[in-house]
């Protein structure tokens, strides 16, 4: 889907109308929380990062509100991603902000959810690429749109990414690493290497398919300390130390996690594979690849990606393609809770919370509608991250939107796998 111009026919017949909500009291405003704060006032945030409350309206559909948090270039904080205590289990928005002193953050990234009919066991498990600070921590749904922080100057980009990641045993036999902390077998979203059949076919899915399952009996998973305890269940499971070395290969698999190796788990061949190549006292040298749509190489050291999507804006014009996020077209038209990061011409990383689900007072935005806000904010590149009952926004410690799992349930965070948090340098 891709248009030009909607924007200015929208504000010529008042499509989007600001209703002032902004002020305490005003039709429609949250009561519950404070009014918007000053750049650099006592609320906490530095200049630069600025953050804002408003609502507007839809003729003939209703009022939708939002939270809007800005973050300058020039602004003395960083933008990164963290998870959860683990990566097998949700957590909090707020506890993960708490955990790092953030000024403030918004959920990320897709995750297993238990309340997915596909989940795969790991309740907050990223589904897609997830770097913080350069180090890898779950492999990329190859294609699918991504958020870079921390490449150099600018607060960063929105582009689509792809993992190759590799294990080379000692006697020079070499492997494709499927996956990187997830189920072995079970690629949850899809979008994964060679060998993967969307659940309930036959033929082979590279790309992703949002709340579907891909399934592969031959796989080789790599668990870091940053998973849990234990790697998740497999056929066998070689032990590493920090510098590769085998210490020991498990039959079956799901053993205790070393507390500064990792575990590289095989099913079906990448079992057999384990077997052959990965003999104790032997090294394995595991290399990863994390390429954009131009192929060009992300994850400088440092940086930071997560993916989501689809993507809203391209260069300033609506470009929402659900078919390469693996979206149905009747995305577009429903309207849901958003977490939505955009990039301004000058580079003001916009991260944007637009509440739903809650009748008369705020009824979500489609994906139509959410590219059209980030354009009117001033985005050129903007993408869609998880959203519906995950969308939350804290800002120095508080709750500032409405999160709901459902029309008439009562606010509540929900846990998810990750968040944006901006940090003070």
């Amino acid at each position: 889907m891709r248009r030009r111009g909607f924007l200015a026919a929208a504000a010529a017949t008042g499509a989007w109308a600001l209703a002032g909500c902004d002020r305490p009291g005003a039709p429609g405003a949250d009561r519950a929380t404070p009014p918007a704060p000053r750049p650099g006032s006592a609320d906490g945030l530095p200049e630069g990062v600025t953050f804002r409350r408003r609502t507007l309206r839809l003729p003939d559909a209703g009022p939708v509100r939002h939270q809007i948090l800005s973050v300058a270039p020039s602004a003395p904080v960083r933008v990164t991603a963290v998870h959860g205590a683990r990566l097998d289990t949700a957590e909090t928005v707020r506890a993960m902000a708490d955990r790092v002193h953030a000024l403030a953050a918004v959920n990320a990234s897709f995750f297993d959810i238990a309340t997915s009919p596909v989940f795969s066991g790991h309740d907050g498990d990223p589904l897609g690429l997830h770097i913080e600070d350069g180090t890898l921590l779950s492999e990329a749904a190859n294609g699918r749109t991504a958020l870079v922080l921390g490449e150099g100057r600018g607060t960063g980009r929105i582009t689509e990414a792809r993992s190759v990641i590799e294990v080379t045993a000692e006697d020079g036999a070499v492997r494709r690493v499927d996956g990187i902390n997830r189920t072995p077998g079970r690629v949850v979203g899809c979008g994964g290497t060679g060998g993967d059949v969307l659940a309930g076919t036959h033929g082979p899915r590279f790309t992703p398919a949002h709340n579907k399952l891909c399934e592969d009996p031959d796989e080789l998973v790599l668990f870091t300390p940053e998973w849990g305890d234990r790697a998740a269940r497999g056929s066998a499971e070689a032990v590493l130390a920090p510098d590769g070395r085998v210490t020991r290969l498990r039959t079956p698999g799901g053993g205790p996690l070393p507390e500064r190796g990792r575990v590289l788990t095989g099913i079906g061949d990448g079992a057999g594979w384990l077997r052959r190549h990965a003999r104790p006292g032997t090294r394995l040298r595991i290399t990863a690849t994390v390429h954009d749509g131009t192929g060009r190489r992300l994850a400088a050291p440092g940086a930071t990606v997560v993916q989501a999507g689809p993507r809203l804006l391209r260069d300033g014009t609506v470009d929402i393609d659900t078919g390469a996020n693996g979206m149905p077209p009747t995305a577009l038209t429903r309207r849901h809770p958003r977490t939505l990061a955009g990039i301004t011409g000058d580079g003001t990383l916009l991260l944007v919370t637009v509440d739903g689900r809650d009748p008369g007072v705020s009824i979500g935005a489609t994906l139509a509608e959410a590219a059209e806000l980030m354009l009117s904010l001033g985005a050129r590149d903007a993408l869609n991250l998880d959203g519906g009952g995950s969308t939350t926004m804290v800002v120095n410690g508080r709750l500032r939107n409405r999160p709901r799992n459902a029309p008439g349930t009562p606010v509540r965070e929900r846990a998810v796998a990750d968040a944006l948090v901006v940090l003070a340098r």
